[in-house]
């Protein structure tokens, strides 16, 4: 591997193919057509060579719905296209696609999955990626707000709503709907290596890879399960968040046994009462942090935290970054 890149020395450039499914966002699409054309650009520079290192093709379903058809190429001269070294299903529009949204889509890149090209996928088209099989038994990501319903419909795969980008080698995932960058400049660097990824980042001003994606979620508890006495519960956490709350206490509240309670509880929230809690004074706290002028300290006892020292611990192993970090990265107060 020479420090420009693994792939510098090859003589053919590298065939990437993005797929322009029903819905399909046109950012993915374009946004990382120019990403991979920038990166082009710098492997020529650092390689000091004129010729084409990526051939970017688009691929929508053709006129007579058997298979997909290429719509764009950057290098039309170069011919015909063979296996794509990499396909990518871009992000969708605002939610989850349906079930058989596009099979002819998803025939092809399991085809192309088969004959040795990596796939990879970005938010909502992570869903179409599973539709496939690939996903079985392989922790992937999606946008934290679709995390849920890909787990429900895809049991088989390990969801981890956490990360921007995850990795498995020939199947690689990504989160929110802009992740297609972080998710692209991690593919250059694994193309080319670190020298060309670090010069295209700099280049379009974005930070290299290495963003988490809980950095950005929201906790939004569940309201809606039908469970009258956790819900009562539930409000009164939200109303008393410096409050103790032991398991005894809150089924007291509920006017349920502990044994019961607990289990009702997790059933309608997913969470232990102690996580719940836990997640509605990290919430709290992010709110703080963006928008007013406390300190820290101040701000990890209106969250309902007595040690300052306790709550910066917490705080940091569930955001991923330090209240101070995040209050640099996110604060919104003038």
């Amino acid at each position: 591997m020479t420090k420009s890149g693994p792939q510098l020395t090859a003589s053919a450039p590298i065939d990437i193919a993005i797929v322009c499914y029903p819905g399909s966002q046109a950012t993915s699409i374009h946004g990382l057509t120019d990403l991979f054309t920038y990166a082009e650009y710098f492997a020529r520079v650092h390689a000091g060579v004129e010729r084409s290192f990526v051939r970017v093709t688009h691929w929508m379903p053709g006129s007579d719905g058997a298979g997909l058809e290429c719509k764009f190429d950057t290098a039309p001269g170069l011919g015909a296209h063979g296996v794509p070294a990499l396909v990518i299903v871009p992000a969708c529009s605002l939610a989850p696609p349906p079930r058989e949204l596009a099979p002819g889509t998803i025939a092809w890149v399991s085809a192309r999955h088969a004959d040795g090209a990596r796939v990879a996928a970005v938010c909502g088209g992570v869903f179409l990626l599973a539709e496939s099989g690939l996903l079985d038994g392989r922790r992937v990501t999606t946008h934290w707000m679709f995390a849920d319903e890909l787990q429900r419909r895809f049991p088989g795969t390990r969801v981890d709503a956490d990360r921007l980008v995850i990795d498995d080698n020939d199947v690689i995932t990504a989160g929110g709907v802009l992740a297609w960058a972080d998710m692209g400049l991690s593919l250059v660097e694994k193309l080319f290596g670190r020298t060309v990824m670090c010069s295209t980042a700099r280049f379009m001003l974005m930070d290299p890879p290495g963003r988490e994606q809980r950095f950005y979620g929201e906790f939004t508890p569940p309201l809606q399960h039908g469970d009258k006495a956790i819900l009562g519960v539930q409000h009164w956490m939200q109303a008393h968040l410096r409050a103790a709350s032991s398991v005894s206490g809150l089924a007291d509240r509920a006017g349920l046994g502990a044994r019961t309670f607990l289990r009702r509880f997790v059933k309608a929230t997913g969470l232990k009462p102690s996580e719940y809690h836990q997640r509605l004074r990290i919430a709290r706290s992010r709110e703080l942090l963006e928008f007013s002028r406390q300190t820290v300290e101040q701000i990890a006892v209106a969250a309902g935290y007595e040690d300052p020292g306790g709550f910066r611990r917490v705080f940091k192993r569930v955001i991923g970054l330090s209240p101070a970090e995040y209050r640099r990265r996110f604060q919104r107060a003038s």
